[in-house]
Protein backbone atom coordinates (compact mmCIF):
# COMPACT_ATOMS: atom_id res chain seq x y z
CA UNK A 1 0.00 0.00 0.00
CA UNK A 2 1.65 3.45 -1.41
CA UNK A 3 1.59 6.63 0.36
CA UNK A 4 1.67 8.29 -2.34
CA UNK A 5 -2.45 8.67 -3.11
CA UNK A 6 -5.34 9.26 -0.80
CA UNK A 7 -6.95 6.35 0.29
CA UNK A 8 -10.64 5.85 -0.30
CA UNK A 9 -12.74 8.03 2.44
CA UNK A 10 -13.72 6.04 5.82
CA UNK A 11 -17.26 6.66 6.98
CA UNK A 12 -16.77 7.07 10.78
CA UNK A 13 -19.33 6.57 13.24
CA UNK A 14 -19.66 9.42 15.90
CA UNK A 15 -16.86 9.89 18.59
CA UNK A 16 -19.81 8.92 21.36
CA UNK A 17 -20.67 5.97 19.75
CA UNK A 18 -17.17 4.84 19.22
CA UNK A 19 -16.24 5.73 22.77
CA UNK A 20 -19.04 3.71 23.96
CA UNK A 21 -17.65 0.37 21.68
CA UNK A 22 -14.29 1.46 23.05
CA UNK A 23 -15.62 1.15 26.55
CA UNK A 24 -16.94 -2.09 26.48
CA UNK A 25 -14.14 -4.21 24.89
CA UNK A 26 -12.63 -7.09 26.97
CA UNK A 27 -9.48 -5.10 26.00
CA UNK A 28 -10.26 -1.68 28.26
CA UNK A 29 -12.80 -2.79 30.25
CA UNK A 30 -10.59 -5.94 31.88
CA UNK A 31 -7.79 -2.91 32.00
CA UNK A 32 -9.84 -0.26 33.80
CA UNK A 33 -10.77 -2.97 36.48
CA UNK A 34 -7.66 -3.96 37.34
CA UNK A 35 -6.48 -0.19 37.52
CA UNK A 36 -9.21 0.90 39.70
CA UNK A 37 -8.49 -2.14 41.70
CA UNK A 38 -4.94 -1.47 42.45
CA UNK A 39 -3.79 0.23 45.76
CA UNK A 40 -0.77 0.44 48.08
CA UNK A 41 -1.31 -3.14 48.39
CA UNK A 42 -0.44 -4.14 44.99
CA UNK A 43 2.97 -5.20 44.09
CA UNK A 44 5.03 -5.61 40.57
CA UNK A 45 8.46 -6.68 39.47
CA UNK A 46 11.17 -5.16 37.94
CA UNK A 47 9.26 -5.31 34.43
CA UNK A 48 6.09 -3.27 35.81
CA UNK A 49 3.91 -6.73 36.09
CA UNK A 50 1.46 -8.31 38.51
CA UNK A 51 3.80 -10.13 41.18
CA UNK A 52 3.11 -14.17 40.48
CA UNK A 53 0.68 -14.09 43.57
CA UNK A 54 -1.19 -11.57 42.69
CA UNK A 55 -2.31 -12.82 39.74
CA UNK A 56 -5.24 -15.02 41.07
CA UNK A 57 -6.84 -11.90 42.65
CA UNK A 58 -6.75 -10.29 39.57
CA UNK A 59 -8.14 -12.94 37.48
CA UNK A 60 -10.71 -13.35 40.21
CA UNK A 61 -11.59 -10.04 39.80
CA UNK A 62 -12.17 -10.04 35.94
CA UNK A 63 -14.14 -13.23 36.31
CA UNK A 64 -11.28 -15.52 34.67
CA UNK A 65 -11.20 -19.13 34.93
CA UNK A 66 -9.14 -21.95 33.55
CA UNK A 67 -5.74 -22.53 32.89
CA UNK A 68 -5.50 -19.30 31.10
CA UNK A 69 -6.34 -17.26 33.69
CA UNK A 70 -3.40 -15.63 34.96
CA UNK A 71 -2.28 -15.16 31.52
CA UNK A 72 -5.03 -13.25 30.78
CA UNK A 73 -5.08 -11.08 33.61
CA UNK A 74 -1.33 -10.52 33.45
CA UNK A 75 -2.06 -9.40 29.74
CA UNK A 76 -4.65 -6.95 31.13
CA UNK A 77 -2.31 -5.68 33.46
CA UNK A 78 0.20 -4.56 30.96
CA UNK A 79 -2.31 -2.87 29.09
CA UNK A 80 -3.49 -0.84 31.59
CA UNK A 81 0.03 0.12 32.38
CA UNK A 82 0.49 0.60 28.51
CA UNK A 83 -2.55 2.65 28.12
CA UNK A 84 -1.16 4.96 30.89
CA UNK A 85 -4.52 3.64 33.64
CA UNK A 86 -1.73 2.35 36.05
CA UNK A 87 1.21 4.19 36.90
CA UNK A 88 4.55 2.92 38.46
CA UNK A 89 5.56 4.97 41.32
CA UNK A 90 8.72 2.70 42.48
CA UNK A 91 9.59 -0.22 40.28
CA UNK A 92 12.57 -1.19 43.05
CA UNK A 93 9.53 -1.18 46.56
CA UNK A 94 7.33 -2.08 43.30
CA UNK A 95 4.47 0.07 44.28
CA UNK A 96 1.69 1.58 42.03
CA UNK A 97 -1.13 4.05 41.30
CA UNK A 98 -4.18 5.17 39.28
CA UNK A 99 -2.73 6.79 35.99
CA UNK A 100 -3.83 10.22 34.44
CA UNK A 101 -5.41 7.94 31.08
CA UNK A 102 -8.06 6.09 34.07
CA UNK A 103 -9.16 9.97 34.04
CA UNK A 104 -9.54 10.59 30.73
CA UNK A 105 -11.76 6.96 30.75
CA UNK A 106 -14.81 9.16 32.34
CA UNK A 107 -13.66 12.16 30.65
CA UNK A 108 -14.61 13.21 26.63
CA UNK A 109 -15.11 10.72 23.91
CA UNK A 110 -12.11 11.69 22.07
CA UNK A 111 -9.92 11.29 25.57
CA UNK A 112 -11.47 7.68 25.54
CA UNK A 113 -10.67 6.93 22.05
CA UNK A 114 -6.74 7.90 22.64
CA UNK A 115 -6.39 5.93 25.67
CA UNK A 116 -8.25 2.50 23.89
CA UNK A 117 -5.78 3.49 20.93
CA UNK A 118 -2.57 3.74 22.71
CA UNK A 119 -4.21 -0.03 24.50
CA UNK A 120 -4.69 -1.00 20.62
CA UNK A 121 -0.64 -0.66 19.67
CA UNK A 122 0.20 -2.60 22.60
CA UNK A 123 -2.37 -5.82 21.45
CA UNK A 124 -1.18 -5.22 17.69
CA UNK A 125 2.47 -5.18 18.47
CA UNK A 126 1.90 -8.34 20.79
CA UNK A 127 -0.21 -10.12 17.74
CA UNK A 128 2.65 -9.53 15.42
CA UNK A 129 4.73 -11.69 18.06
CA UNK A 130 4.79 -15.59 17.29
CA UNK A 131 4.39 -18.40 19.98
CA UNK A 132 7.03 -18.83 21.58
CA UNK A 133 6.07 -21.52 23.71
CA UNK A 134 8.92 -23.46 22.55
CA UNK A 135 11.62 -21.39 23.41
CA UNK A 136 10.37 -20.43 26.66
CA UNK A 137 9.80 -24.34 27.30
CA UNK A 138 13.33 -24.64 26.47
CA UNK A 139 14.75 -21.95 28.23
CA UNK A 140 12.82 -22.98 31.42
CA UNK A 141 14.14 -26.68 30.99
CA UNK A 142 17.98 -25.00 30.72
CA UNK A 143 18.22 -26.30 27.25
CA UNK A 144 20.15 -24.98 24.68
CA UNK A 145 17.75 -23.17 21.44
CA UNK A 146 18.27 -22.40 18.21
CA UNK A 147 17.29 -19.47 17.02
CA UNK A 148 17.42 -19.82 13.39
CA UNK A 149 14.65 -22.62 13.69
CA UNK A 150 12.20 -19.83 14.86
CA UNK A 151 12.10 -18.25 11.41
CA UNK A 152 11.41 -14.96 13.77
CA UNK A 153 12.20 -11.64 11.98
CA UNK A 154 10.44 -9.39 14.19
CA UNK A 155 10.45 -6.11 11.79
CA UNK A 156 9.18 -8.05 9.11
CA UNK A 157 6.51 -9.65 11.01
CA UNK A 158 5.10 -6.22 12.08
CA UNK A 159 5.21 -4.95 8.80
CA UNK A 160 3.42 -8.19 7.47
CA UNK A 161 0.71 -7.84 10.02
CA UNK A 162 0.65 -4.10 9.03
CA UNK A 163 0.32 -4.86 5.65
CA UNK A 164 -2.48 -7.26 6.06
CA UNK A 165 -4.85 -4.57 8.27
CA UNK A 166 -4.02 -2.01 5.63
CA UNK A 167 -5.31 -4.25 2.89
CA UNK A 168 -8.34 -5.17 5.47
CA UNK A 169 -9.22 -1.12 5.41
CA UNK A 170 -8.67 -0.98 1.88
CA UNK A 171 -11.51 -3.60 1.63
CA UNK A 172 -13.74 -2.18 4.54
CA UNK A 173 -13.64 1.34 3.63
CA UNK A 174 -12.87 0.93 -0.42
CA UNK A 175 -16.39 -1.55 -0.65
CA UNK A 176 -19.29 0.49 -2.24
CA UNK A 177 -21.93 -0.46 0.11
CA UNK A 178 -21.78 -0.80 3.83
CA UNK A 179 -18.24 -2.05 4.96
CA UNK A 180 -19.64 -4.73 6.72
CA UNK A 181 -19.21 -8.31 4.89
CA UNK A 182 -16.65 -9.98 6.29
CA UNK A 183 -13.21 -11.19 4.20
CA UNK A 184 -11.98 -14.99 3.81
CA UNK A 185 -8.95 -15.33 5.28
CA UNK A 186 -8.22 -17.26 2.06
CA UNK A 187 -8.42 -13.63 0.37
CA UNK A 188 -6.43 -11.35 2.74
CA UNK A 189 -3.29 -13.99 2.85
CA UNK A 190 -3.70 -14.43 -1.01
CA UNK A 191 -3.73 -10.17 -1.03
CA UNK A 192 -0.22 -10.16 0.53
CA UNK A 193 1.30 -12.91 -1.29
CA UNK A 194 0.51 -13.98 -4.80
CA UNK A 195 2.03 -11.37 -6.98
CA UNK A 196 -0.34 -8.88 -9.22
CA UNK A 197 -0.50 -10.57 -12.45
CA UNK A 198 -0.46 -14.55 -11.61
CA UNK A 199 -3.21 -16.42 -13.17
CA UNK A 200 -2.79 -20.17 -11.29
CA UNK A 201 -0.81 -19.53 -7.96
CA UNK A 202 1.99 -22.47 -7.73
CA UNK A 203 2.11 -24.87 -5.36
CA UNK A 204 4.96 -22.91 -3.43
CA UNK A 205 2.46 -20.28 -3.27
CA UNK A 206 -0.32 -21.66 -1.74
CA UNK A 207 1.98 -23.23 0.33
CA UNK A 208 3.02 -19.68 1.68
CA UNK A 209 -1.13 -18.84 2.13
CA UNK A 210 -1.78 -21.60 4.14
CA UNK A 211 1.17 -20.84 6.33
CA UNK A 212 0.00 -17.23 6.73
CA UNK A 213 -3.73 -18.51 6.94
CA UNK A 214 -2.91 -19.84 9.81
CA UNK A 215 -0.70 -17.26 11.67
CA UNK A 216 -3.28 -14.56 10.92
CA UNK A 217 -5.65 -17.30 12.64
CA UNK A 218 -3.82 -16.77 15.50
CA UNK A 219 -3.27 -13.16 15.16
CA UNK A 220 -7.22 -12.20 15.09
CA UNK A 221 -7.72 -13.96 17.58
CA UNK A 222 -5.38 -12.03 19.87
CA UNK A 223 -7.16 -9.02 18.04
CA UNK A 224 -10.74 -9.44 18.77
CA UNK A 225 -10.65 -8.33 22.43
CA UNK A 226 -9.44 -5.01 21.40
CA UNK A 227 -12.77 -4.73 19.19
CA UNK A 228 -10.66 -4.05 16.19
CA UNK A 229 -12.31 -7.38 14.12
CA UNK A 230 -15.24 -9.27 14.60
CA UNK A 231 -13.52 -12.91 13.59
CA UNK A 232 -14.62 -16.42 12.73
CA UNK A 233 -11.77 -18.55 13.86
CA UNK A 234 -10.47 -21.34 11.02
CA UNK A 235 -12.61 -24.25 11.69
CA UNK A 236 -10.43 -26.72 13.74
CA UNK A 237 -12.28 -29.79 12.14
CA UNK A 238 -10.31 -28.87 8.99
CA UNK A 239 -6.96 -30.02 10.55
CA UNK A 240 -6.75 -34.04 10.76
CA UNK A 241 -3.49 -33.89 12.85
CA UNK A 242 -2.46 -31.13 15.20
CA UNK A 243 0.92 -30.48 13.10
CA UNK A 244 -1.10 -30.07 9.95
CA UNK A 245 -2.10 -27.01 8.52
CA UNK A 246 -4.99 -27.06 5.99
CA UNK A 247 -4.36 -25.96 2.20
CA UNK A 248 -6.34 -22.92 0.92
CA UNK A 249 -9.96 -23.93 -0.22
CA UNK A 250 -10.77 -25.00 -3.84
CA UNK A 251 -14.17 -23.50 -3.86
CA UNK A 252 -16.39 -20.98 -1.99
CA UNK A 253 -18.62 -23.49 -0.76
CA UNK A 254 -16.56 -24.35 2.50
CA UNK A 255 -14.57 -20.66 2.97
CA UNK A 256 -16.23 -19.34 5.53
CA UNK A 257 -14.70 -22.32 7.45
CA UNK A 258 -10.67 -20.96 6.27
CA UNK A 259 -11.96 -17.57 8.89
CA UNK A 260 -13.45 -14.59 8.02
CA UNK A 261 -12.90 -10.99 9.35
CA UNK A 262 -14.60 -7.68 9.23
CA UNK A 263 -13.61 -4.71 10.55
CA UNK A 264 -15.64 -3.28 12.94
CA UNK A 265 -16.74 0.92 12.99
CA UNK A 266 -14.07 0.85 15.89
CA UNK A 267 -11.78 -0.83 13.74
CA UNK A 268 -11.88 1.41 10.98
CA UNK A 269 -11.50 4.37 12.78
CA UNK A 270 -8.92 2.91 14.95
CA UNK A 271 -7.04 2.06 11.72
CA UNK A 272 -7.23 5.30 10.13
CA UNK A 273 -5.53 7.10 12.90
CA UNK A 274 -2.81 4.41 12.52
CA UNK A 275 -2.31 5.52 8.96
CA UNK A 276 -2.79 9.26 9.49
CA UNK A 277 0.05 8.49 12.11
CA UNK A 278 2.51 6.82 9.49
CA UNK A 279 1.70 9.35 7.05
CA UNK A 280 -0.46 8.39 4.86
CA UNK A 281 -3.33 10.35 3.34
CA UNK A 282 -7.03 8.79 4.64
CA UNK A 283 -9.71 11.39 4.64
CA UNK A 284 -13.18 10.98 6.15
CA UNK A 285 -16.47 11.09 4.69
CA UNK A 286 -17.52 14.59 5.63
CA UNK A 287 -13.93 16.47 5.34
CA UNK A 288 -15.42 18.43 2.35
CA UNK A 289 -18.89 19.77 3.96
CA UNK A 290 -17.30 23.21 4.86
CA UNK A 291 -15.50 23.93 1.28
CA UNK A 292 -17.27 25.29 -2.04
CA UNK A 293 -18.99 23.24 -4.19
CA UNK A 294 -15.65 23.02 -6.75
CA UNK A 295 -13.48 21.11 -3.70
CA UNK A 296 -16.55 19.23 -3.40
CA UNK A 297 -17.29 17.92 -7.33
CA UNK A 298 -13.92 17.57 -7.47
CA UNK A 299 -13.18 15.56 -3.87
CA UNK A 300 -16.02 12.94 -4.72
CA UNK A 301 -14.45 12.01 -7.88
CA UNK A 302 -12.47 9.73 -6.16
CA UNK A 303 -15.09 8.96 -4.10
CA UNK A 304 -16.97 5.68 -4.25
CA UNK A 305 -21.15 6.20 -4.53
CA UNK A 306 -22.37 5.42 -1.96
CA UNK A 307 -19.05 7.60 -0.05
CA UNK A 308 -20.14 10.12 -2.51
CA UNK A 309 -23.68 10.32 -1.57
CA UNK A 310 -23.01 10.27 2.13
CA UNK A 311 -20.54 13.03 1.77
CA UNK A 312 -22.65 14.96 -0.84
CA UNK A 313 -25.89 14.82 2.11
CA UNK A 314 -23.85 16.40 4.41
CA UNK A 315 -22.60 19.10 2.14
CA UNK A 316 -26.41 20.42 0.91
CA UNK A 317 -27.45 19.72 4.68
CA UNK A 318 -25.18 22.51 5.79
CA UNK A 319 -26.67 25.02 3.16
CA UNK A 320 -29.89 26.69 1.59
CA UNK A 321 -31.23 24.25 -1.58
CA UNK A 322 -31.48 27.21 -3.76
CA UNK A 323 -27.62 28.86 -3.08
CA UNK A 324 -26.52 25.49 -2.96
CA UNK A 325 -28.26 24.77 -6.31
CA UNK A 326 -26.40 27.43 -7.86
CA UNK A 327 -22.96 27.03 -6.43
CA UNK A 328 -22.88 23.85 -7.93
CA UNK A 329 -23.84 24.80 -11.56
CA UNK A 330 -21.27 27.69 -11.09
CA UNK A 331 -18.39 24.93 -10.29
CA UNK A 332 -19.76 22.58 -12.87
CA UNK A 333 -18.63 24.48 -15.86
CA UNK A 334 -15.55 24.06 -17.79
CA UNK A 335 -13.85 22.89 -21.17
CA UNK A 336 -10.92 21.12 -19.08
CA UNK A 337 -10.86 17.41 -19.15
CA UNK A 338 -12.04 16.45 -15.41
CA UNK A 339 -15.55 19.19 -16.41
CA UNK A 340 -17.50 16.30 -17.70
CA UNK A 341 -17.17 14.19 -14.26
CA UNK A 342 -17.94 17.42 -12.40
CA UNK A 343 -20.93 17.82 -14.45
CA UNK A 344 -21.77 14.26 -13.73
CA UNK A 345 -21.50 14.78 -10.08
CA UNK A 346 -23.38 17.97 -9.79
CA UNK A 347 -26.17 16.21 -11.61
CA UNK A 348 -25.83 12.90 -8.86
CA UNK A 349 -26.14 16.05 -6.34
CA UNK A 350 -28.61 18.28 -7.58
CA UNK A 351 -30.96 14.55 -7.49
CA UNK A 352 -30.83 15.05 -4.08
CA UNK A 353 -32.47 18.44 -3.97
CA UNK A 354 -35.75 19.27 -3.73
CA UNK A 355 -38.33 21.91 -5.69
CA UNK A 356 -36.98 24.52 -3.93
CA UNK A 357 -33.91 24.78 -5.87
CA UNK A 358 -36.04 25.07 -9.33
CA UNK A 359 -35.21 28.47 -10.02
CA UNK A 360 -31.24 27.98 -10.35
CA UNK A 361 -32.12 25.13 -12.69
CA UNK A 362 -34.28 27.62 -14.67
CA UNK A 363 -31.47 30.24 -14.63
CA UNK A 364 -29.09 27.99 -16.89
CA UNK A 365 -31.61 27.13 -19.56
CA UNK A 366 -29.70 28.78 -22.56
CA UNK A 367 -26.54 27.53 -20.85
CA UNK A 368 -24.88 25.33 -23.21
CA UNK A 369 -23.11 22.99 -20.60
CA UNK A 370 -25.88 23.14 -18.52
CA UNK A 371 -28.86 23.57 -20.21
CA UNK A 372 -29.29 19.70 -20.90
CA UNK A 373 -29.22 18.94 -17.27
CA UNK A 374 -31.06 21.66 -16.38
CA UNK A 375 -33.74 20.03 -18.28
CA UNK A 376 -32.99 16.63 -17.43
CA UNK A 377 -33.94 17.51 -13.28
CA UNK A 378 -36.74 19.47 -14.26
CA UNK A 379 -38.34 16.81 -16.34
CA UNK A 380 -37.82 14.02 -13.69
CA UNK A 381 -39.72 16.56 -11.47
CA UNK A 382 -42.55 16.76 -13.46
CA UNK A 383 -41.76 20.67 -13.88
CA UNK A 384 -43.87 22.93 -16.18
CA UNK A 385 -42.90 24.74 -19.45
CA UNK A 386 -39.86 22.78 -19.86
CA UNK A 387 -38.64 23.99 -22.90
CA UNK A 388 -37.43 21.02 -25.88
CA UNK A 389 -33.69 20.36 -25.99
CA UNK A 390 -32.18 21.10 -29.35
CA UNK A 391 -30.49 18.02 -31.17
CA UNK A 392 -27.57 19.98 -30.81
CA UNK A 393 -27.92 20.43 -27.23
CA UNK A 394 -28.93 16.78 -26.81
CA UNK A 395 -25.57 15.57 -28.67
CA UNK A 396 -23.68 17.87 -26.73
CA UNK A 397 -24.98 16.18 -23.30
CA UNK A 398 -24.87 12.56 -24.87
CA UNK A 399 -21.21 13.12 -25.24
CA UNK A 400 -20.64 15.07 -21.76
CA UNK A 401 -22.08 12.46 -20.54
CA UNK A 402 -19.71 9.14 -22.34
CA UNK A 403 -16.50 11.60 -21.26
CA UNK A 404 -17.24 11.76 -18.03
CA UNK A 405 -18.00 7.31 -17.89
CA UNK A 406 -14.92 7.28 -19.63
CA UNK A 407 -13.08 9.84 -17.30
CA UNK A 408 -14.41 7.63 -14.49
CA UNK A 409 -14.21 4.18 -15.00
CA UNK A 410 -12.22 3.84 -18.05
CA UNK A 411 -13.15 1.53 -20.65
CA UNK A 412 -15.81 -0.27 -18.44
CA UNK A 413 -18.68 -2.36 -19.23
CA UNK A 414 -21.15 0.43 -18.78
CA UNK A 415 -19.46 2.37 -20.98
CA UNK A 416 -19.36 -0.26 -23.62
CA UNK A 417 -23.57 -0.82 -23.19
CA UNK A 418 -23.95 2.79 -23.47
CA UNK A 419 -22.07 2.66 -26.76
CA UNK A 420 -24.01 -0.39 -28.37
CA UNK A 421 -27.57 1.33 -26.80
CA UNK A 422 -27.07 4.64 -28.72
CA UNK A 423 -25.63 3.47 -32.11
CA UNK A 424 -28.80 0.46 -31.94
CA UNK A 425 -31.25 3.36 -31.30
CA UNK A 426 -29.47 6.40 -33.34
CA UNK A 427 -28.74 4.96 -37.09
CA UNK A 428 -27.37 8.30 -38.09
CA UNK A 429 -25.89 8.58 -34.65
CA UNK A 430 -21.65 8.67 -35.88
CA UNK A 431 -22.57 11.13 -38.82
CA UNK A 432 -23.77 13.66 -36.30
CA UNK A 433 -22.08 13.21 -33.28
CA UNK A 434 -18.15 13.91 -34.88
CA UNK A 435 -19.92 17.30 -35.40
CA UNK A 436 -20.43 18.12 -31.93
CA UNK A 437 -18.40 21.05 -30.43
CA UNK A 438 -17.38 19.13 -27.37
CA UNK A 439 -13.76 18.83 -26.23
CA UNK A 440 -13.88 15.12 -25.60
CA UNK A 441 -15.80 14.15 -28.96
CA UNK A 442 -13.28 12.48 -30.77
CA UNK A 443 -11.79 11.03 -27.50
CA UNK A 444 -15.42 9.39 -26.61
CA UNK A 445 -15.61 8.57 -30.31
CA UNK A 446 -12.40 6.69 -29.94
CA UNK A 447 -13.51 4.79 -27.12
CA UNK A 448 -16.90 3.65 -28.76
CA UNK A 449 -14.48 2.42 -31.73
CA UNK A 450 -12.14 -0.16 -29.05
CA UNK A 451 -15.27 -1.18 -27.08
CA UNK A 452 -18.55 -2.07 -29.57
CA UNK A 453 -18.38 -5.49 -30.44
CA UNK A 454 -19.49 -5.08 -34.11
CA UNK A 455 -16.54 -4.68 -36.30
CA UNK A 456 -18.64 -2.35 -39.04
CA UNK A 457 -20.53 0.15 -35.89
CA UNK A 458 -16.80 0.03 -34.64
CA UNK A 459 -15.09 1.32 -37.68
CA UNK A 460 -18.07 3.81 -37.92
CA UNK A 461 -16.99 5.19 -34.96
CA UNK A 462 -13.26 5.66 -35.62
CA UNK A 463 -13.95 6.96 -38.96
CA UNK A 464 -15.99 9.67 -36.96
CA UNK A 465 -13.16 9.90 -34.50
CA UNK A 466 -11.01 10.91 -37.14
CA UNK A 467 -13.35 13.69 -38.76
CA UNK A 468 -13.75 15.26 -35.03
CA UNK A 469 -10.30 15.84 -34.64
CA UNK A 470 -9.51 17.02 -37.77
CA UNK A 471 -12.05 19.28 -36.92
CA UNK A 472 -10.89 20.81 -34.25
CA UNK A 473 -7.56 21.08 -35.87
CA UNK A 474 -5.93 17.72 -34.05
Amino acid sequence: MSDSSPLPPARLRPEAELARAALSTPLLSRAARLARWAGPGTRVDAGGALVEEQLPAAADLLGLTGDDAAAYASEAWRIAVDAGLVEILDEAAGTVRAGEGLARLTGSPRDVLQVWLAALETVIADAAVPDLDDLVDALEEGGEVDFTSLDWNPEADAEFLDGVLGNLYLLTVGADGSGEDPVPLPALAASMLVPDGMGEPTNDVLEQVSDAMMRLDDQFRALEPSGLVAYRPVDEALMADADEEPAAPVDETDVSRYGMVRLTPLGVFGLRARLLEAGFEAPAVGALVDKGADALLDGTARFGRTAARAETEQWLGRREPLAAARELLAAARGADPDAPLRRLHCQQALSLLDAEAEPALREVLDDPELGGLARVWLSERGAADVPAPSQEMVFWLTVDTLAAQLKAEGNSAELRDLAEGLAAQHSGFFAAAWRVDHPATAEVLDAMGRLHPDKKVAKEARKAAFKARSQQGG
